[in-house]
């Protein structure tokens, strides 16, 4: 049975980092955008960190353009953007696809492990809907991520427990990773 650790990503530097290097923490897989409107996730991800990663947690932010362009910078810029902005100090990979033919690997794995269900109710979740379903047209079987700020989470074993949409509440993801640690 496959696990996230089979899978190797680049870092922002664009070298090849195994995920196997996380084997053992609980992790939060993240794919974000620092123009996206929930870019203000980057507060309550980065005091998550602070407060478990020495319990073995670790959050795991790969950036990505394909969501209304709102990821338009290089590596360099979106790591500068969310360390002075938000303090950010947990990792960040190269800026990926998650949707299409050119979706990175990991993403495709992970959002068949958890497929999309919804994003729940109320305006925002609605705002969403009609959002997402447009720009994921193009993607048709292979949309695999609706949104920014889709947040997976795995086990110390490697295997992907709880998928959670932008729209899940911040408590209610921080709830579900203490059950883990």
């Amino acid at each position: 049975m496959a696990t996230v650790y089979d899978f190797k990503v680049k870092n922002r530097s664009g070298e090849e980092v195994s995920l196997s290097d996380y084997a053992g923490k609980v992790l939060l897989i993240v794919n974000t955008a620092t123009g996206c409107g929930f870019t203000p996730h980057y507060d309550p991800l980065e005091a998550m960190y602070k407060e478990f990663r020495d319990k073995g947690f670790e959050i795991l932010d790969f950036p990505c353009n394909q969501f209304a362009d709102q990821a338009p910078g290089d590596d360099a810029e979106i790591h500068e953007f969310c360390t002075m902005k938000f303090g950010t100090e947990f990792p960040r990979f190269a800026k990926i696809d998650v949707n299409g033919d050119s979706a990175d690997p990991l993403f495709a794995y992970l959002a068949t492990e958890k497929p999309f269900e919804s994003f729940g109710k109320g305006l925002k979740s609605a705002a969403l809907k009609k959002f997402s379903g447009m720009n994921n047209k193009k993607y048709g079987d292979k949309a695999y991520i609706k949104w920014n700020f889709t947040k997976f989470l795995v086990d110390r074993e490697g295997h992907v427990v709880a998928r959670f949409e932008p729209t899940k509440d911040m408590g209610e993801v921080k709830q579900e990773v203490e059950k883990l640690l």
